[in-house]
């Protein structure tokens, strides 16, 4: 049995199928975005139905929409039946998910729907179905042939609505403005969260875990406060606390053969003055990007008045998984 091949005209089937419901789209989805806008104008929500296949499938499109800024949620038909039709509020929306369109679970609740006043929008292959005829906007969904090689298993079907949900709350998405911030606000372990969401105050050193020194102090001395710190750099104040330099590990390396006594002279004469700074409001990508671009390891973090409030080291970045 060659699987390769099997594998390959799986795929195929389904792209065909994909292919159909794209030149089939129309006013009808149209409609079916308008009706959801309209619903989330009125702080309603999409209430996500399905039995078997369709059901996980419908419990997919209801995570995308509730992650991209339209609140779902999924009602199972049968506990419908007993009690959870509570979770469905007037100014809601069903979106209805069934290929037959006369799955018995699933039309059962068609009439209590109907009393409630509640819109109806159905994903199914037969749009004559009992489904198709309580429905305000039928999303036609019919495929030819599903990728199962004995016509049974929901295969292309699946896809089929699958990408329509997809296409749904894509569109959605931008209709109603979403962005990159609002998408990590709702995703705020995900990396683009971190990216998008931590600030420079969120993961820096405060001046009580940094080495804050004098430029007439030893570079022994700083060194001791460094270690002490556990630091890589120690920044260097004026009597008014106004950053005047920054003095690293690396500095001490660099000087060390070629400066006799350097442990004893002060760390004045060796500050990188001026040394590139942030503010603790900025994004903490922000500093990623300016660590690498000045091919550094330490970021001092200024207020207002130039008093260093923090320190990001490259280790931090790195414990927050922004690197």
């Amino acid at each position: 049995m060659d699987y390769l091949e099997k594998a390959s005209r799986v795929l195929d089937l389904e792209i065909c199928e994909l292919q159909r419901l794209q030149s089939r789209l129309d006013e009808r989805f149209c409609s079916a975005v308008d009706l959801i806008l309209n619903c989330l104008k009125n702080r309603g929500k999409v209430v996500v139905c399905g039995v078997g296949k369709s059901g996980c499938i419908g419990e997919k499109i209801a995570a995308t929409l509730t992650s991209t800024g339209c609140p779902a949620v999924v009602l199972a038909p049968v506990n419908a039946l007993h009690g959870d039709l509570g979770v469905v509020a007037e100014a809601d929306l069903v979106l209805a998910l069934s290929y037959g369109g006369e799955t018995d679970e699933l039309n059962a609740v068609l009439p209590a729907l109907a009393r409630m006043g509640v819109k109806l929008i159905s994903m199914t292959g037969s749009p004559s179905s009992t489904l198709a005829q309580h429905s305000a906007v039928v999303l036609d969904v019919n495929v030819e042939r599903e990728a199962c090689p004995l016509e049974l298993a929901p295969t292309s079907s699946t896809t089929v609505m699958l990408a329509l949900g997809d296409a749904l709350a894509m569109v959605l998405l931008e209709a109603r403005g979403f962005s990159r911030e609002d998408f990590a606000r709702f995703h705020p372990g995900g990396r683009l969260g971190r990216t998008l969401l931590l600030r420079v105050q969120d993961i820096m050193r405060g001046v009580d875990q940094m080495a804050v020194v004098s430029p007439e102090m030893t570079v022994r001395e700083v060194l001791a406060a460094m270690t002490v710190f556990r630091g890589g750099a120690a920044v260097a104040v004026d009597g008014t606390g106004v950053m005047v330099g920054i003095f690293t590990h690396g500095d001490f390396v660099r000087h060390f053969q070629t400066v006799p006594g350097i442990g004893e002279l002060a760390v004045g004469a060796f500050l990188t003055r001026h040394p590139v700074a942030v503010d603790a409001s900025q994004l903490a990508a922000e500093v990623l990007l300016i660590l690498e671009k000045h091919r550094i390891d330490e970021v001092v973090v200024l207020n207002a008045i130039g008093q260093p409030v923090g320190l990001v080291d490259s280790q931090d970045l790195a414990r927050c998984r922004l690197v």
